[in-house]
């Protein structure tokens, strides 16, 4: 694989520089990275810039030592789902890393209360949505479970959402091409609350009844310049690793 030097070439810059490739999928779980002499001759930089980098990935959880393999990808090191999955295919296109799949699909119409979800959505209570439901894996293990939930105009434009199967393309490309009117991505934010029955289920854990499991959650809201078009849950198993930001 060719390597292009990032510009600065600090050790910010390499950690950044590999950060990106293992997030696309480029570099995969168990892919082994240039030898520090292969980086240094690569990027221009001294061994004491390279080995600072290597911390930073390796304080992250991104990769690990493995004898003479030299620093090599973690297993399964971060999750990539919600809108780092959109960043990931405008990039490279690629929809799944290696390793990465999902399951569980499922599209449903249903009357939304939840107040959250009716104020991003601008939506009154018990007005109809569709929910689109799939649960992300990586090596077959479950690591999230992703909600969309998109109110009757956006569905009016991609019809596919309401659909019992796999979208093709990604709903924003889909509604810019239909309409002309560009998507907007909102702020992504976080919070941990207690999971319910069903993500339980969903992400395999197995504990017991009534016991009070902790998952971190993430959500965002799409818009054109005119109203919202669809709102994002994704909620992640325990020790799961997810980047938050760029």
């Amino acid at each position: 694989m060719a390597f292009k030097a990032p510009e600065g070439k600090g050790y910010a810059d390499l950690a950044a520089h590999f950060r990106t490739q293992i997030k696309s999928g480029e570099l995969a779980p168990g892919d082994s990275l240039p030898s520090v002499s292969e980086i240094r001759d690569q990027f221009g930089v001294a061994a004491k810039t390279v080995s600072r980098a290597l911390g930073v990935l390796k304080g992250e959880g991104l990769v690990t030592s493995r004898g003479a393999l030299g620093t090599v990808v973690a297993k399964s090191p971060i999750v990539i789902t919600g809108t780092d999955r959109l960043s990931r295919m405008k990039t490279n296109g690629r929809r799944y890393a290696p390793g990465e799949t999902s399951s569980d699909h499922r599209v449903i119409r249903r009357s939304v209360h939840d107040p959250e979800v009716c104020a991003a959505l601008d939506l009154e209570p018990g007005d109809e949505a569709v929910i689109r439901i799939r649960v992300f894996r990586q090596d077959d293990k479950p690591t999230s479970v992703g909600v969309s939930v998109y109110p009757p105009h956006t569905v009016d434009a991609v019809p596919e959402l309401a659909e019992d199967v796999r979208m093709v393309a990604q709903f924003n490309a889909l509604y810019t091409e239909r309409t002309g009117r560009a998507v907007v991505t909102g702020q992504r934010t976080a919070h941990a609350r207690q999971a319910s029955q069903q993500e339980l289920e969903a992400l395999e854990i197995d504990a017991p009844p009534h016991s009070a499991v902790a998952v971190l959650v993430t959500t965002v809201t799409f818009h054109d310049e005119e109203r919202p078009l669809g709102y994002w849950e994704d909620v992640y198993a325990p020790g799961s690793r997810v980047p938050l930001s760029e």
